[in-house]
């Protein structure tokens, strides 16, 4: 699945959440990579939420937490062709249902020189 969206500033909260080393030390076993401690926010259309959800709820890799944490699920993916990533789920958030967050290990808005609505990919 590819799919277009829009790049937006989030509330901040994902660089708190990454940085936990029990979310960190589990990405980095199971993706490879360290996350920045942020997400790239993308915004996308409500066109792709059927089955952006038919795929979050099939999957099956999930970060478990320390207690008062919420579990976080992932699917790898790529980010406009070139960076490799992951989409999160995280059971608790402020987002709407059609915010993804993206992880990956640079700072994207500098790697790839991205502002608020800019247009990326994410294939998954």
């Amino acid at each position: 699945m590819k799919i277009d969206g829009e790049v937006k500033t989030g509330l901040g909260k994902g660089a708190y959440f990454i940085s936990q080393e029990f979310y960190s030390s589990q990405f980095r076993k199971n993706l490879g990579f360290v996350p920045y401690p942020g997400t790239l926010n993308v915004v996308v259309s409500d066109e792709y939420l059927d089955e952006i959800n038919e795929k979050k709820d099939s999957c099956q890799n999930i970060i478990k937490p320390d207690e008062g944490f919420g579990a976080v699920k992932y699917i790898e993916a790529v980010l406009n062709d070139e960076v490799k990533g992951a989409i999160v789920f995280p059971a608790k958030t402020t987002h709407d249902e059609n915010y993804l967050e993206f992880i990956a290990e640079a700072r994207l808005r500098d790697e790839l020189n991205l502002e608020d609505g800019d247009i990326v990919s994410i294939e998954f």
